[in-house]
């Protein structure tokens, strides 16, 4: 399975007639520049194309009204001709449909089309919105098909117009109608989703969408948006953080504003690992079906494609003052409804009345806002390096000694035959007594040929394989090796009685993150180790709150994911690291296991690494006071050196 990119020409037709300011910026080059970007990448080429059809009046009608709506300040009704009492030329006053409204604007004039448009905030109708909007529906209906029916794994529609302004009776903000929302309707009803994902990545609030469900427990909103304290459109005090949904959906509606503008790559990922990771995966662990859509909207088994490995914060960056204000605020307006934030210290920031306009709608705002000064004075580099991404020959591989025939892989993960040189594998083994035998020289002969693969550039990750007896000594030759031949910065989580060498210099290009170590123990900056959590919870609550912030935090060019002698990992367990780990190094990820490890964990390890969902955790438990406390020692010690840890302002200087 791959990527789907749905598309339609057709959805450039419409465009603005008249002189209009606030709308001129909603024109057909916003469509064609992506994609025309998506071609200079060789981007295109890699997905499954979908020629976006028009979503029916019917699917149209999940989320907006078809029934009368009453109360606009339309224009009149123009008088129909003289024997055509039907004329649609403009709906009456007193009782439209909305859909209806506006598949009747495809026959308006264009002062009619002004007049109507005028009557919406920032919305401007064209005779081909009504096509445009239904191709702009249709595209998240086809892809949420194409995901569901295991056509694709994930996917990407262009659309136009844009739909998360859109409410339930009304036009806004250059969205007709709500895409999203009638993806995540169509979902609930044609499949029987009752958990999806929506995450509203854009510079305003998607208020459209927030109406539609804020009372809705099935669809978790979460939408990071330019707020700067209600001075930015759409001006509303329910884009503010303290606006959780009601009723039943309490806790179901997130909002997490922007107060200053030039955030930068730490803020949001800084943004991803303490507020939307930790609430996804604490709704995904509720013991119902489950599904996620992501960013308008993409569908997946679990909430792990947090993966924007191209936007990580520069080295040593931090999250600015202002991010970690609003992180905190959400955090905080969040924790009664989320028991993964219940453990944490999500003390609400006091903010400065002087921000604030209780009544009315806020001052205006001064030419380009407030702007984070962490991320105005030092942005990052990568933001200005063109991001190329060559696929490599082969995306995954797997290297086994004697392969199981029992394990099951998916048909482009490939099972390496080659083995590095003799000679060259028995001067790496010297050192090492445990890798005298036979069996270990043969198995890390095929390791440092898939290692080499992928220093090369030739394959994506892999998975190796290692006698127990041998799997210290292994790991300590591949570390080297990597360290040796062209990796920069490695990560390595090792899980089970694997111990960082003590002769491993430490200069800063290696990681390593013990789990399932003795005690929590930050050895050094570079050193850290912490018992393997019991509970599902801390399990999660370790990867989300030490490992992740660290990993991003270092920025590795490879990783290395090591399950040794008594590592306790359940299969489910050992796929969400590995989907995790693949946000980092562009994917660059070596699972090593012991040989006698069952066929089923290589299988599942080989399917998420080539890209497919991991499975279910099972249902949440809460985790032990135990794992709490080793979890908050270790960030505590750790949080002065590693700003990704950081979530409270008050321990930015």
């Amino acid at each position: 399975m791959g990527t789907a990119l749905v598309y339609h020409e057709d959805m450039t037709a419409t465009r603005l007639l008249w002189d209009d300011p606030e709308c001129e910026i909603e024109r057909p080059e916003r469509l064609t520049a992506a994609l025309d970007r998506l071609r200079q990448r060789g981007l295109e080429q890699r997905c499954l194309r979908l020629s976006a059809r028009e979503a029916s009046e019917e699917e149209l009608g999940l989320v907006h009204r078809l029934e009368e709506v009453t109360g606009w300040p339309l224009p009149p009704r123009i008088p129909a001709p003289a024997g055509d009492p039907a004329s649609p030329a403009c709906p009456s006053a007193c009782s439209p449909e909305y859909v209806s409204l506006v598949r009747e604007t495809q026959v308006l004039g264009k002062e009619e089309l002004q007049a109507l448009s005028g009557q919406f905030d920032a919305i401007y109708f064209h005779p081909s919105t009504f096509h445009c909007a239904r191709l702009a529906a249709g595209a998240g209906l086809q892809l949420v098909d194409a995901v569901l029916t295991g056509a694709v794994q994930n996917g990407l529609a262009l659309v136009r117009p844009p739909g998360h302004h859109s409410q339930r009776a009304a036009a806004n903000g250059f969205c007709v109608f709500n895409n999203v929302a009638i993806a995540a309707a169509h979902a609930k009803q044609k499949y029987g989703l009752h958990r999806i994902l929506v995450v509203d990545w854009d510079v305003h609030h998607g208020q459209g969408i927030q109406y539609l469900f804020e009372d809705d427990p099935s669809v978790l909103y979460f939408s990071w948006h330019r707020y700067e304290h209600g001075r930015f459109w759409p001006f509303l005090r329910e884009s503010d953080a303290d606006a959780v949904g009601r009723g039943q959906g309490l806790g179901f509606t997130v909002n997490l504003p922007w107060n200053q503008v030039g955030m930068g790559n730490a803020d949001y990922v800084a943004a991803f690992l303490h507020l939307l990771l930790p609430l996804a995966f604490e709704d995904l662990t509720q013991p119902s079906g489950t599904l996620r859509g992501k960013c308008r909207p993409r569908q997946s088994a679990s909430p792990t494609s947090h993966s924007c490995y191209r936007c990580w914060p520069a080295a040593g960056s931090a999250p600015c003052w202002s991010a970690l204000e609003s992180i905190q605020s959400a955090r905080a307006a969040q924790a009664p409804h989320w028991k993964s934030l219940q453990l944490q210290d999500v003390t609400p920031v006091p903010l400065s009345p002087s921000t604030h306009s209780p009544e009315g709608r806020p001052p205006p705002l001064l030419p380009g806002g407030p702007v984070c000064k962490a991320a105005a004075s030092a942005p990052s580099s990568l933001l200005d390096q063109p991001c190329l991404c060559p696929a490599p020959s082969v995306r995954t591989a797997v290297a086994l000694t004697a392969p199981d025939i029992t394990l099951v892989l998916p048909p482009d993960v490939i099972q390496q035959e080659g083995s590095a040189l003799r000679e060259e594998t028995e001067a790496w083994a010297r050192p090492h007594e445990s890798l005298a035998r036979e069996e270990a020289l043969t198995a890390l002969g095929k390791l440092l040929h898939l290692l080499d693969g992928m220093l090369d550039g030739q394959v994506n990750s892999g998975i190796a394989a290692t006698p127990a007896s041998a799997a210290a000594a292994t790991l300590d030759v591949a570390v080297r090796r990597a360290l040796s031949h062209g990796a920069q910065r490695l990560l390595c989580v090792a899980l089970g009685q694997l111990d960082r060498p003590p002769d491993l210099a430490h200069d800063g290009r290696s990681l390593w993150l013990n789990i399932r170590g003795k005690e929590a123990a930050a050895l050094s900056m570079f050193h850290v180790s912490t018992p393997l959590p019991v509970m599902t919870s801390g399990f999660l609550s370790c990867i989300l709150g030490l490992m992740l912030p660290l990993a991003y935090g270092f920025q590795p060019d490879l990783v290395l994911v090591a399950l040794g002698p008594g590592h306790g990992l359940q299969g489910p367990q050992a796929a969400l690291l590995a989907a995790v780990l693949r946000g980092l190094a562009g994917g660059r990820v070596l699972a090593l296991l012991e040989e006698d490890s069952t066929p089923q964990l290589a299988g599942i390890l080989a399917r998420v690494l080539n890209g497919e969902a991991p499975p279910s955790l099972g249902p949440s438990s809460v985790a032990s006071p135990e794992d709490v406390q080793a979890l908050m020692y270790l960030r505590g010690q750790l949080e002065p050196q590693w700003k990704m840890l950081q979530c409270h302002p008050h321990l930015v200087a």
